[in-house]
């Protein structure tokens, strides 16, 4: 069984903690996550906006999740972030979805909302987030999104140091990230801590320093982006194994 814990950062802020003996109970445990909160939003409101995330440890739990039981007419699925390259790039975000994952389930092609990074970034970002309002409404909001974690503390594509950090209006934004070498598109932070669930998974010892960093260390989210990431309904979930958690400390 997982180990889950409260976690206190320094200024008072809370998160989750689910801990997972390996990386394949986590990836077992993360698709369990998704399809249990996929199944209570259909239940609560007839359907399920999931924004789902790139990286290399959500593609196995998108893996797994193409066989749960999830009634996928029902499920709108979004991007947090996106690289920009064209669909078919195996950079690409949508591209490595669809191939886990949207190819195997029964979901109608208007249900799949991806960014379109093959566009001018800027106007892609503006055409995402009236997308955003036209299916979920000016007040709508995400049941679910999915976000990593990397090495810099960046998460989604909110880089170190980039506008987007701290943007306070706009939901979808356009940024040139410098040391990868390209334009990225992004949620923002407004638009990910409206949602009614956030779940961070990660993954490995490497990411042990990093992950104590974001969750114990000071609040500087411009130096460590995931620290932006504060939803305001509930706390957000950290899905890890025993590696990434091992410099983590538990709340009384």
């Amino acid at each position: 069984m997982p180990e889950t814990f409260a976690i206190h950062s320094p200024d008072g802020a809370v998160a989750e903690a689910i801990v997972f003996a390996d990386e394949a109970s986590l990836i077992a445990g993360g698709a369990d996550f998704v399809a249990a909160s996929a199944m209570e939003a259909i239940a609560a409101r007839g359907s399920f906006a999931v924004a789902l995330s790139g990286g290399n440890t959500p593609k196995p739990v998108y893996q797994r999740l193409a066989s749960a039981l999830i009634d996928w007419t029902r499920v709108r699925v979004f991007f947090s972030d996106e690289r920009c390259v064209p669909p078919s790039d195996t950079r690409s975000n949508y591209h490595m979805a669809r191939a886990a994952l949207l190819d195997h389930v029964k979901i109608p092609a208007g249900n799949v909302h991806r960014m379109r990074g093959e566009d001018p970034p800027e106007a892609a970002a503006e055409a995402y987030a009236a997308e955003l309002r036209s299916v979920l409404g000016d007040q709508g909001r995400l049941d679910l999104v999915l976000l990593g974690l990397g090495q810099d503390a960046h998460t989604a594509s909110l880089f170190p140091g980039l506008g987007a950090v701290t943007e306070k209006s706009r939901t979808v934004m356009a940024s040139y990230v410098e040391y990868v070498g390209m334009w990225r598109l992004t949620m923002t932070p407004p638009a990910i801590n409206a949602a009614r669930r956030v779940a961070f998974l990660v993954s490995g010892a490497d990411k042990a320093g990093v992950l104590h960093r974001v969750l114990h260390g000071p609040r500087q989210p411009v130096v460590l982006p995931a620290q932006a990431v504060r939803p305001a309904e509930r706390p957000a979930v950290w899905l890890i194994d025993a590696g990434a958690a091992a410099r983590l400390r538990r709340s009384a």
